[in-house]
C-alpha cells in the first residue's frame, strides 16, 4: 500500500457491516480498505437468528452459547415463558465475533489499517481523499499531524456507528438521527445449578427503562445485563445494578462495562449522490422493539458492497441509491410494524403488563418466532391472523386478563 493508490473502496468501521461490506467487495475482486479502530466493543446481546448464520456462512464454532427460548416478564413480575419449537437462536461475544469478520475480511483480500476517520477531501477525477489518524481517541486529538495518513480511493462506506462521522459530513439529515442509549454489563455466568444458561430474559418495566427494556443474555462463560432508554437524563448505570439485583445477579464479578447509542430508525438517505454510501448503524438499521441489529449490519453491509460494486462498474452515482431501495423493499415494512409496536406498548407500564400477557399466546410466539428466524413477516393462515387481531383487541380495551 503506498501513497499514490487508488482503492476501489474505503470501507470505514470494521464492525459486522463494514467487516461484511469489505469481504464482499474483496471476493467481487475489487480494491478495498477496512479502516477500523482498535478496542472498540459494541454493546450488544448477541442474538444472530439461523438466516444470519446461513446466509453469511458462519461457522457454529463462533457461537458462545444457544437459546432455546425467551422469559419474558412484565412490570409486575409475571413471566410469560416462549419456547422456541424447533431450533435456537446462536449467542455471540461481539469482541471475538467483530474480530473473526475482519479477518475473514482480510482473507478475502481487503487490506486492514487502524486508525481513525477524520475526513473527506477530493482531487481532480473522481478520486476521494480519506484522511485518517493512526492513533484514536485523546491521543489522535493530541497529536493529530504526527499519526494522520491519507488513503486514496473511488468511494466510501461509511460503516462508523450509530454517531457516524463519516455519514455527520456527507449525508444531508444524518445529524439529526434519533437514539436509544444502550449500556450492559458482561459479567461471569452464575454456576450452571443457579443459573438457566440456555434462555434469554427481557424485562420490561418503566422503572428499568421507561421507553426500552433490560436483558439478560447469556453467552456461556458470561452473561451480558443490559438496558436502552432514549430518555435523556435516566441514568443507566444504576438501572442496570437495579436489573442485576433483581435477577440475583448483583454479587457475579463484572468483567466488562460498554455502551453506545443504537439508532431508532432508518435514515431516509444513505448516499450522497457522488461517492459515499453508509451501511449498519451509520443507516441507523436496527429493529424497532428489539433493538436487533447484528442481521440488518450484515444485510446493509452486503447492500452497500453490491452498490459500490455497481457504482465502479458503471461509474454512475445514482448506482449508491440502490443499497437503502434494497434494504427497505425487503424489510421496511417490518421496521415499520415494530415501530408502532415500540411507540404504543412499552408506553406505559400498563400497557407493558399487557404485552407480556399477549406474549404468553402460543399463537403470538410461533408466528413471533417464525418472524425472528427467517426475518420476514410470517404469511400464516387467515385464521390464525383473525385470533391474534381478536385476542390484541380483547388487550386493547381491558376485556382481557393480564
Amino acid at each position: 500500500m503506498t501513497d499514490e493508490m487508488v482503492f476501489d473502496c474505503v470501507v470505514v468501521g470494521g464492525g459486522p457491516a463494514g467487516a461484511t461490506a469489505a469481504a464482499d467487495l474483496a471476493r467481487l475482486g475489487r480494491s478495498v480498505v477496512l479502516l477500523d479502530r482498535d478496542g472498540r466493543i459494541k454493546p450488544c446481546g448477541g442474538a444472530i437468528p439461523p438466516r444470519l448464520m446461513s446466509e453469511f456462512e458462519i461457522p457454529e464454532e463462533l457461537l458462545v452459547a444457544r437459546a432455546t427460548g425467551a422469559r419474558v416478564f412484565s412490570p409486575s413480575s409475571r413471566v410469560a415463558d416462549m419456547p422456541i419449537a424447533d431450533g435456537y437462536v446462536g449467542m455471540v461475544d461481539r469482541d471475538g465475533f467483530d474480530e473473526w469478520l475482519r479477518q475473514r475480511a482480510a482473507a478475502a483480500g481487503a487490506v486492514r489499517r487502524h486508525g481513525a476517520f477524520d475526513r473527506i477531501a477530493r482531487e481532480p477525477g473522481g478520486v476521494v481523499r480519506v484522511h485518517c489518524l493512526a492513533a484514536a481517541g485523546r491521543d489522535a486529538q493530541a497529536h493529530p499531524a504526527a499519526d494522520a495518513f491519507v488513503i486514496r480511493a473511488r468511494c466510501v462506506i461509511g460503516a462508523d456507528g450509530a454517531r457516524s462521522v463519516v455519514a455527520r459530513q456527507a449525508i444531508r439529515g444524518a445529524s439529526r438521527m434519533r437514539y436509544v442509549f444502550a449500556y450492559h454489563e458482561i459479567i461471569a455466568s452464575p454456576p450452571a445449578e443457579d443459573f438457566d444458561g440456555s434462555s434469554c430474559e427481557v424485562h420490561y418495566r418503566g422503572s428499568l427503562s421507561p421507553d426500552f427494556y433490560g436483558w439478560v443474555f447469556p453467552h456461556g462463560k458470561t452473561t451480558s445485563v443490559g438496558l436502552g432508554s432514549a430518555r435523556k437524563g435516566f441514568r443507566l448505570r444504576p438501572a442496570v445494578q437495579a436489573l442485576r439485583l433483581a435477577t440475583g445477579l448483583q454479587h457475579a464479578r463484572t468483567i466488562r462495562r460498554e455502551g453506545a447509542p443504537i439508532p431508532l430508525r432508518p435514515l431516509r438517505r444513505w448516499d450522497n449522490g457522488r461517492d459515499v454510501v453508509l451501511a449498519g448503524d451509520a443507516a441507523g438499521v436496527v429493529a424497532p422493539a428489539s433493538g436487533e441489529g447484528i442481521y440488518y449490519a450484515m444485510t446493509g453491509g452486503r447492500l452497500a458492497a453490491d452498490a459500490v460494486e455497481r457504482f465502479c462498474r458503471t461509474g454512475n452515482p445514482k448506482a449508491l441509491r440502490h443499497a437503502r431501495r434494497r434494504f427497505m423493499r425487503s424489510h421496511g415494512q417490518v421496521f415499520w410494524i415494530l415501530g408502532i409496536m415500540q411507540r404504543f406498548w412499552y408506553a406505559s407500564d400498563a400497557r407493558r403488563e399487557r404485552f407480556v400477557a399477549i406474549c404468553r399466546d402460543t399463537d403470538v410466539q410461533q408466528l413471533t418466532w417464525a418472524a425472528y428466524m427467517t426475518k420476514e413477516l410470517v404469511r400464516a393462515k387467515p385464521l390464525v391472523h383473525l385470533r391474534i387481531f381478536a385476542k390484541n383487541m380483547a388487550h386493547l380495551t381491558g376485556l382481557a386478563p393480564t
